[in-house]
């Protein structure tokens, strides 16, 4: 309904205005002919509540759209199926369930996530997945669950098993950033910058950072876009940086380079990437600093001395696999090894991309985790490289789940969008959002504010761990990561019921791929494995 009204009113005031021009029309008829009194005291109550709507905190929408966004709200009390009808014509063309976006705003509100009549879901459809429980549960005393990353390093970092995922001031407004990185701060997760760099914003609450570094070279660049070590080791060692993660690709659009246009590269937004204010700013699809499976991992590993010691990784979603076996190749010939490796889904995306690559473009979360997974394993190197996930994770479920097929933790973009407030109108790259998320419009990002959006990703980081606390300890252990495949249950096609560790996870013995034959693994390294090479991504020549 936004939508239509952003496309209607496109002043934040036009309610406003009207109101007060029919006060005075009013009065004027009232002088003139002695009527018009109930027209003059509805506008005149109309003007009071507009007035309350731009001063409340409370509600984005009601701050740009005054007056007019009550009828959401109204239509919203009256019954929860009318609640669910906006949620889902807000976001009509995207395939997230409109159940997980009720789940986020409730919990980023503080409002309980207890329902009603059970499941809201066909427990008789093909693909329903659950997990099953003990009849002797665990007690467990925290839901702060933690895994240490780059222990070997000189800086590790102790994460969070839940964390923001990687979105870019310029694609995100200055308040939406404070607001990420001051819940952060508050919850002791961390916030990833997205590719645009660390910006002022981020620096003002303090909260962890993850500084992603992409082809574009932002924050560490030289005039011609090349790659700057001292820009590099300058904001690396700030003591606010905990991780270095280095972009291949990213699940909206992998392969695909991008451009801001000129006039959309504010002041602020240059200082942060380090490029000229109004000029075309250009991400290429590849990276200049390297070539070669063996130069990535050189290059990662100078990142790492750079920076001091501190964990240093990268991420990227999963194409050609014999391109991801020449990596791991290459690790096993320099004996340089990522500290960690994020795997973006190809279902994932915040940001704006064609239409071709967000629908048919990269493997998916699952798909991409399991091959990265399965083929660390095979390779004798997963227990030196932690494993972070990121695509369409929102709940509790989602991230027992991704941890039980081999994720270490998971990075959550369009969940903490949606504590922000975000109602995935899609004017994202048009600037004209109606909840001040992803605009840099002075005004319209006024609507966003700060310390109670801060809040509501505190409130929805702590809530969603505390369900997953819960659900670890109806299952019958201690900490996410002893949640296996054995754990998850689907329903198939067939009607069978398997779980997911007959269904769909082939597990590689530990160091398999080192010896002589292949032949009894999945044809995927039979076919694959032997066309990689550590010191090209071509296709060896067979």
């Amino acid at each position: 309904m936004l939508n239509a009204l952003n496309a209607i009113f496109p002043l934040r005031y036009t309610v406003m205005v009207f109101s007060v021009l029919t006060m005075l029309i009013s009065g004027f008829s009232l002088l003139a002919f002695g009527v018009g009194t109930p027209v003059f005291l509805l506008a005149a109550y109309l003007v009071a509540v507009g007035v309350y709507d731009l001063g409340q905190t409370k509600r984005s929408v009601l701050r740009n759209y005054p007056i007019i966004g009550h009828l959401r709200f109204i239509l919203e009390f009256i019954r929860p199926e009318i609640r669910q009808y906006f949620i889902e014509s807000d976001m009509e063309a995207t395939p997230f369930s409109r159940s997980q976006r009720s789940l986020v705003y409730q919990r980023a509100k503080g409002e309980p996530d207890k329902r009603p009549f059970g499941t809201q879901l066909d427990v008789q459809a093909d693909g329903y997945e659950w997990i099953n429980h003990s009849v002797a549960p665990t007690k467990i005393g925290s839901h702060d669950f933690r895994i240490t990353i780059g222990e070997h390093t000189a800086q590790p970092y102790s994460a969070s098993v839940f964390n923001i995922s990687a979105m870019s001031f310029g694609a995100l407004s200055a308040n939406a950033i404070l607001a990420l990185n001051k819940g952060a701060m508050r919850g002791n997760f961390a916030h990833d910058t997205g590719e645009g760099s660390i910006s002022s914003h981020h620096r003002v609450h303090g909260g962890d950072l993850i500084w992603e570094i992409a082809s574009g070279y932002f924050g560490c660049r030289n005039d011609d876009g090349s790659f700057n070590a001292e820009k590099f080791a300058a904001n690396a060692s700030e003591p606010q940086v905990k991780m270095i993660e280095l972009k291949l690709s990213q699940g909206a659009k992998p392969g695909h380079g991008g451009m801001l246009p000129g006039p959309k590269v504010t002041p602020e937004i240059a200082a942060a990437r380090g490029i000229p204010v109004g000029v075309d700013c250009v991400s290429p699809a590849a990276h200049s600093a390297f070539s070669t499976p063996v130069e990535l991992m050189q290059f990662i590993d100078k990142l790492r001395t750079l920076s001091g010691g501190k964990p240093t990784g990268m991420k990227l979603c999963v194409g050609h696999p014999w391109e991801w076996f020449a990596m791991v190749k290459a690790m096993l010939e320099t004996g340089i090894t990522p500290d960690f490796i994020v795997v973006d889904g190809a279902e994932g995306g915040t940001g704006a991309a064609p239409l071709e690559f967000t629908d048919h473009v990269g493997a998916p979360v699952q798909e991409g985790l399991l091959l990265v997974h399965n083929t660390l394993r095979g390779a004798g190197l997963r227990k030196r490289i932690k494993i972070g996930v990121a695509g369409k994770v929102v709940s509790a479920f989602d991230i027992a789940r991704l941890m039980a097929l081999g994720a270490d933790w998971c990075n959550s973009a369009r969940g903490f969008m949606f504590a922000l407030g975000c109602i995935q109108a899609q004017h994202c790259h048009t600037g004209h959002c109606p909840t001040g998320v992803t605009t840099q419009d002075p005004v319209r990002q006024q609507a966003l504010v700060v310390p109670d959006k801060a809040e509501r990703v505190y409130n929805f980081h702590q809530q969603t761990l505390f369900a997953l606390k819960e659900m670890v300890q109806a299952i019958g252990v201690n900490h996410p990561n002893e949640i296996t495949a054995h754990h998850i249950v689907r329903r198939a096609s067939d009607h069978k019921v398997l779980s997911l560790a007959q269904l769909i996870l082939t597990r590689l013995p530990e160091g398999v791929l080192l010896r002589n034959t292949l032949d009894d693994l999945p044809l995927i390294y039979q076919q694959g494995w032997p066309l990689a090479q550590a010191h090209t991504f071509a296709v060896r020549d067979v």
